[in-house]
């Protein structure tokens, strides 16, 4: 297993990010063959007029089903989380036009830690929509992340575009990963309509009642996506014993979800995008 150094860990731990150029490089052939693959069996296309996002992503492929066990991935998630860490899922984009600012985790008051990995597979810059991020954004309850946060939620507080805000740029190119806190503020802009970018969350195992109440509250948001189950079948199918103790605290809510995915069909015209 590749580990992080311990520089690579504060810098995470203190700017809420962690660009790590080349890392899959040596496996992007393959990678770029079961991305093509797992949107093109979804029989939906992509429109070129908003994003496509095919959530559950990861566990619709056996191969890509094993970066929870790729010795790069696994390394980073040990890290960060512990060698205990929940897998929560994941997601396959098409990317159209801009994305806001905005955190992945609105709640600013949660128990766990949680972070995304993301796989760029298109050269991008900040000209043509490459991730920006807040540095120190992350750092919820702290003076200057809840100013930020209080600037972008005031209309007309800032003397700029939100484009325009201070902030990191991550160039990348295809094979590059991009590790970032679920409170980073981050956003992109300038971006074409065909970017190609795939996600794993995780988080640190539940011990607490909040912890558990938090993972329910994961499992429950995917009745948005109208899923009913918390992994796709390849995923499941292909689990060691070593892989199937980072679900087993999501699959313990998992029969709770048909009856919301359910009501959420009756409120919503189509799944959503993400």
């Amino acid at each position: 297993m590749s580990r992080l150094s311990e520089q690579q860990v504060n810098f995470f731990r203190t700017f809420g990010f962690l660009g790590l150029p080349g890392l899959l490089k040596a496996d992007l052939a393959w990678i770029l063959e079961e991305f093509e693959a797992v949107h093109a069996g979804t029989g939906k296309g992509h429109d070129p007029s908003k994003r496509t996002c095919v959530a559950g992503f990861l566990d619709r492929s056996e191969k890509l089903s094993g970066f929870l066990e790729h010795p790069a991935i696994a390394g980073i998630l040990h890290a960060l989380l512990g060698e205990d860490f929940n897998y929560h899922g994941s997601d396959g984009n098409y990317y159209s036009g801009d994305t806001g600012w905005h955190a992945d985790c609105a709640d600013e008051q949660i128990h766990g830690r949680y972070l995304k990995i993301a796989f760029y597979l298109d050269p991008l810059d900040g000209q043509s929509g490459a991730l920006r991020v807040v540095p120190g954004s992350h750092r919820v309850g702290e003076p200057y992340a809840q100013a930020v946060r209080h600037a972008l939620r005031t209309r007309g507080s800032l003397p700029c575009e939100p484009r325009d805000l201070p902030c990191q740029i991550l160039a990348t190119q295809p094979g590059d990963v991009v590790v970032f806190d679920h409170h980073t503020l981050h956003a992109s802009f300038n971006g074409g309509n065909r970017r190609r970018m795939f996600t794993l969350n995780a988080g640190t195992r539940a011990q607490t009642p909040q912890q558990f109440e938090e993972i329910r509250r994961i499992v429950h948001g995917a009745a948005r996506f109208w899923s009913d189950r918390c992994y796709g079948d390849a995923l499941i199918r292909t689990a060691t014993p070593e892989r199937r103790k980072h679900l087993e605290q999501q699959l313990a809510f998992e029969p709770e979800l048909p009856a919301l995915v359910e009501e959420a069909k009756r409120r919503m015209p189509e799944p959503a995008r993400g």
